[in-house]
């Protein structure tokens, strides 16, 4: 089927529910003004839809070719031509500062972009994705000269750039990275090694491919503190030479086969510093931190062309009576969309999605204001929540993303299993982004092992005052007391791990993953009672469309009876401890 972005559902939370139009009232936003912010989200869905959506099987059935002689990787068909006309379009420079060429719009915007690109085809979007990351990383960091020859052609889309982090024998643990950085007379260094997984590492799609390599300098630690960042083009700017820095071959994957996923070999290669000796990890977590929202839209794009593609089959798949007597007793069977059990699956999808996607946006908010807002207290306060909520949006959003595409397929039933439907392949494709960019557990104990001890606890007393002032202002606010159960299991699983955390790492450790989805469930339940207050009031003044606000207060009441009542075994879970978890010695897991 084809692809419809869910126009209504982002103008709810945009308009309604964030106030994110009042962003043009910012010095910094001042251009983002509701009518070009709509516009500009009505443009993304027709160039999704009609663009980028259609590369979207081909590139799954042909996937990447690795050519061995000449080092060259040809991506599918047609995706040359989609990537182009994407580049053309400015979406590249969406959120892209003004003085190199970008367009310099809130960074919601490009959030709901790119969950766009992600539905219609993620293999594609990651070329861009990851170049975004690249171009802030430069921006930040970067010194003046590589910033004047490599932002304005990243940011047009020129050029791509790329992420090496990971080698064969590290991955979490890069203190453990072998690439070696040797000094050079003319203040270049010659890069020496090799990484893997590289997404983009080399492709046909542009003319030359930034590389942002971590690498160890001579006498450099042998730890993290050790980590320096270079910039290796594959073509030199200045003299047009080819750089050695080649794919060595792509990975054989289960999805996202349209993605050149590269082996690189780095035979020194000349790079450039960026920013100071030693100091490549903070470079690399402001592409990093970039990536892992990025990844989370990943997941949401997915389960909404899942839960797209399971409800068009859905209400035209014929198949039994509903049992409460034939709603189609013209034909020989209901449409299945009748049954209770299929109902469930789709409210499921539906309601998530709908929760992932405000949780995605509040998040983008926070971001923009942490960056435009004139008042340094409501910078530092919105910074805290970005911070915090980063590794919730990536785990929770391709979490449920896999989820949803899964329950999209068991929508289908046989059909599902088959490459006859799309969604074999956004299971396979969605798989991935519960891995890369730091899988789940990686991020929950960032949450729990970083961010809850920052500022001496300040970004989660941050997010409770944002809950807090919520209750206290909204004392009809729908659903309050389930809100209560789960912002108070929330309040009492921070105070568990911060009791036994410093006594014991493991409990953190054990506590982890549970704690990260219980955050993203309350947080999404403060969402959910926001969005059916402000439909209540809507309907209340026969204002703003019926069947939408009558389908939130639906979905919310869904969330709360279905969804959220997870919050108490995760608190279970959370305050029982590792004991289990831990006990088994060596001679039990054969037992």
């Amino acid at each position: 089927m084809k692809y419809q972005a869910p126009l209504n559902d982002i103008r709810f939370l945009l308009n309604d529910v964030l106030g994110v139009d009042e962003l043009h009232h910012l010095e910094k936003y001042a251009d983002a003004t509701p009518d070009l912010i709509d516009a500009v989200i009505e443009e993304a869905a027709r160039v999704t839809a009609e663009v980028i959506h259609p590369t979207n099987s081909v590139g799954d059935r042909q996937g990447c070719k690795y050519n061995p002689d000449t080092h060259e990787v040809t991506t599918p068909d047609g995706f040359k031509d989609a990537y182009q006309q994407f580049v053309e379009g400015g979406w590249t420079a969406l959120d892209a500062p003004l003085e190199y060429g970008g367009q310099g719009l809130p960074h919601t915007l490009k959030f709901i972009v790119d969950e766009m690109v992600c539905s219609t085809n993620l293999s594609l979007g990651m070329y861009a994705g990851l170049t975004h990351g690249a171009i802030s990383a430069l921006y930040r960091h970067g010194s003046d000269e590589l910033k004047k020859t490599y932002l304005e052609k990243l940011i047009s889309g020129e050029w791509t750039g790329t992420m090496c982090l990971t080698e064969p024998q590290c991955g979490t643990d890069l203190g453990m990275i072998r690439t070696r950085a040797t000094p050079q007379d003319d203040g270049s260094f010659a890069i020496e090694g090799t990484k893997i997984w590289i997404t983009g590492g080399e492709h046909d799609l542009v003319e030359n491919i930034v590389h942002l390599v971590l690498a160890k300098l001579p006498g450099a630690p042998n730890t993290t503190k050790g980590i320096s960042l270079f910039l290796v083009p594959k073509v030199i700017p200045d003299t047009g030479e080819r750089n050695p820095a080649f794919c060595g071959g792509l990975e054989h994957k289960m999805g996202i086969k349209g993605s050149a996923t590269c082996v690189m070999n780095f035979e020194s290669a000349k790079g450039w510093l960026v920013g100071e000796p030693n100091d490549g990890m903070r470079a690399m977590f402001t592409m990093m931190n970039e990536a892992r929202l990025m990844v989370g839209m990943q997941g949401l794009g997915l389960a909404e062309m899942a839960w797209q593609e399971s409800l068009g089959f859905a209400r035209d798949r014929i198949q039994g009576r509903s049992l409460s007597g034939p709603k189609n007793p013209d034909a020989a069977a209901d449409p299945i969309i009748v049954h209770p059990d299929v109902r469930r699956m789709l409210m499921r999808q539906k309601v998530l999605n709908e929760g992932m996607r405000a949780l995605a946006l509040f998040t983008g908010q926070q971001l923009d204001l942490s960056v435009a807002h004139p008042d340094e207290a409501a910078r530092e306060a919105s910074d805290d929540l970005v911070q915090l909520l980063t590794p919730v949006v990536k785990s929770f959003l391709t979490d449920e993303g896999f989820n949803n595409s899964n329950v999209g397929l068991q929508v289908l039933g046989g059909s599902g299993f088959t490459t006859d439907w799309p969604l074999e392949q956004l299971v396979r494709d969605g798989r991935i982004a519960r891995i890369y960019e730091g899988t789940n557990g990686i991020q929950a104990m960032d949450l729990v092992g970083r961010k809850l001890g920052l500022k001496g606890g300040q970004l989660v007393k941050s997010l409770f005052g944002v809950l807090a002032a919520y209750l206290k202002e909204t004392p009809e606010a729908p659903h309050r007391e389930a809100l209560k159960g789960a912002i108070k299991a929330l309040e009492e699983a921070t105070m568990w791990i911060a009791t036994n955390a410093p006594r014991d790492p493991e409990q953190a450790g054990a506590a982890a993953t549970p704690y990260l989805r219980l955050m993203a469930l309350t947080v999404i339940g403060y969402l959910w009672s926001r969005m059916a207050q402000i439909a209540g009031t809507q309907l209340t003044a026969g204002e703003g469309n019926r069947a939408l606000l009558e389908s939130k207060q639906i979905s919310a009441q869904f969330y709360f009876e279905k969804i959220l009542p997870e919050v108490n075994w995760l608190l279970q879970d959370i305050t029982s401890g590792k004991e289990s978890i831990m006990a088994f010695g060596d001679d039990h897991w054969s037992a």
